[in-house]
């Protein structure tokens, strides 16, 4: 399959189940919202070693948030309940909690409760209160610039992370410019995030190491200046590789933002410097979703 001049691969990405939410970030005005949500989201890249992937999936206007105030919602991703649970309450205590004006909120109507402000209304020291609206419990906590105010639980689904595809270019200048393409249009997808810096990661891995103790590892096969000493993927006219990574509520939303990213990459095209579209995967034995290259794009009406 060549679209645009771009070929291709007949392969797939391999992603895994997790479990995700989505929180309400609002604020005083949209500046001490993103101040809060962007605090929340850091070092959230990848669950190798960051304990979740999360970051912004939007703004919100003050018709969609809670307490009419405008805000962020903000998609958090970890591989298992515990941890999710563990990483939303420190996440929240830590950034959100802090920032002046900034409260936080569920953002999902489905899926087991988690705790959000359950706990952290004890920083209160007594002083908390809660009321509940439409069934729903809100805890007041007195802090030094007036109250925050935070529901009681989130909800938590089973969702998909680890959704990808590689971008291969003439030069890094052209992955830059092709990789920037598919994250703008990709943004424009609800339901998913791309969780790595700006939505892009140059540090694609590979299972294993030579080192015991490292489980993941640079993915040689994709690296330019490793060609000629490593059984080598890259075409011979590929001196760049970048990948995105999409993490999404479901399945679909998943496939959707991959179609939308790889059509913005492929309009670009040869003339743009990308050569080939590929996708990262561990032979199909660990992720239980597999995403193919030529089916995603051929639902799109591409042939």
């Amino acid at each position: 399959m060549k679209i645009n001049g771009v070929h291709i691969e007949d392969t797939f990405a391999e992603a895994f189940g997790m479990r995700g939410t989505r929180l309400l970030i609002t604020g005083e005005n949209l500046k001490w919202a993103y101040h809060g949500a962007t605090a929340l989201t850091g070092f959230a890249t990848s669950v190798i070693a960051c304990g979740a992937e999360a970051a912004i999936e939007r703004k919100l206007d003050p018709s969609e948030t809670p307490d009419g105030r405008p805000g962020a919602s903000v998609l958090m991703f970890a591989t298992s309940s515990k941890e999710l649970a563990t990483q939303v309450e420190r996440r929240v205590g830590q950034t959100i909690l802090t920032c002046p004006t900034a409260s936080c909120f569920g953002g999902l109507e489905e899926g087991d409760p988690i705790a959000l402000g359950k706990n952290l209304r004890y920083f209160g020291d007594g002083w908390q209160a809660s009321k509940v609206v439409d069934g729903r419990r809100f805890w007041r906590v007195p802090v030094m610039d007036g109250e925050f105010v935070c529901e009681e639980t989130t909800r938590m689904l089973r969702a998909v992370g680890g959704g990808n595809f590689l971008i291969l270019t003439r030069n890094s200048q052209d992955a830059l410019a092709a990789a920037e393409a598919a994250i703008e249009a990709m943004r424009k997808v609800p339901n998913v995030i791309m969780p790595f810096p700006g939505g892009v990661v140059r540090s694609g891995s590979k299972v294993g190491s030579r080192y015991k103790t490292l489980p993941a590892s640079t993915n040689d096969a994709f690296c330019p200046t490793l060609r000629g000493v490593v059984k080598s993927e890259l075409p011979d006219d590929a001196g760049c590789c970048l990948e995105i990574v999409i993490d999404g509520l479901t399945a679909d939303d998943v496939r959707i933002a991959m179609r939308v990213g790889m059509q913005a990459v492929c309009d670009r095209g040869r003339e743009g410097g990308v050569i080939a579209l590929s996708a990262g995967n561990y032979g199909g034995k660990l992720g239980q979703f597999h995403f193919k290259l030529r089916e995603i794009l051929a639902e799109g009406g591409v042939q």
